[in-house]
């Protein structure tokens, strides 16, 4: 009996000696991984339609094949097409044989035959940035939302039967800014085609 005590206290510091080995070690927090830079996803024959907060359609991506890199969040898109309405009801389109696209559809980087065409906002038109405008070259930046567009490469601009080519363009819709800079050089229509397009 006069053991015992001796004999619990062995116990006890073997039953916890025991439990020491036993509990898990935590393990040592692990850097995080850094964002893949091959697609995360790939879809064939899409189409993606944007709204805008009233629940009126506003941006409409199309494409052969669409690849998302989570890295930079980038898309990047097969023989595109992006459709736009404005608030005004105006239609704008793009088409290119490749893109990249911000994921909000906000912004996209034509690249290949691109072409953005901003239709009349009504046949009768005469103010000159009211009428049909098209933009061909093989790059081209859409801003979507902000209704720009701009280019550092050869650009051609077809408005009518005019065409008007350029080393670069601006052009902002919002603050009713056209520019071809960098040996700029046109092709107007005959006086009397010109006339009966304006009439």
């Amino acid at each position: 009996m006069a053991s015992l005590p001796v004999l619990l206290m062995a116990l006890l510091a073997a039953f916890t000696y025991w439990l020491v080995r036993s509990t898990p070690v935590p393990e040592a927090p692990r850097e995080a991984a850094a964002p893949r830079s091959d697609p995360d996803y790939v879809m064939q024959g899409f189409s993606v339609q944007h709204y805008s907060e009233a629940g009126l359609p506003g941006v409409r991506l199309e494409g052969r094949e669409m690849r998302h890199y989570p890295d930079t969040d980038r898309i990047e898109i097969d023989d595109v097409r992006v459709r736009h309405t404005d608030e005004q009801g105006r239609l704008s389109v793009a088409t290119a044989r490749q893109a990249q696209a911000e994921g909000d559809g906000s912004e996209v980087r034509l690249v290949g035959q691109a072409v953005v065409v901003r239709e009349a906002l009504s046949p009768d038109a005469t103010d000159p940035l009211a009428q049909r405008l098209e933009f061909r070259s093989e790059f081209l930046h859409f801003f979507v939302d902000d209704q720009r567009v701009e280019s550092d490469q050869p650009v051609t601009l077809v408005q009518g039967g005019a065409q008007i080519r350029g080393q670069a363009l601006r052009y902002d819709h919002s603050r009713r800014v056209l520019e071809l800079t960098g040996g700029v050089q046109g092709e107007l229509p005959p006086a009397g085609r010109r006339a009966a397009a304006s009439s």
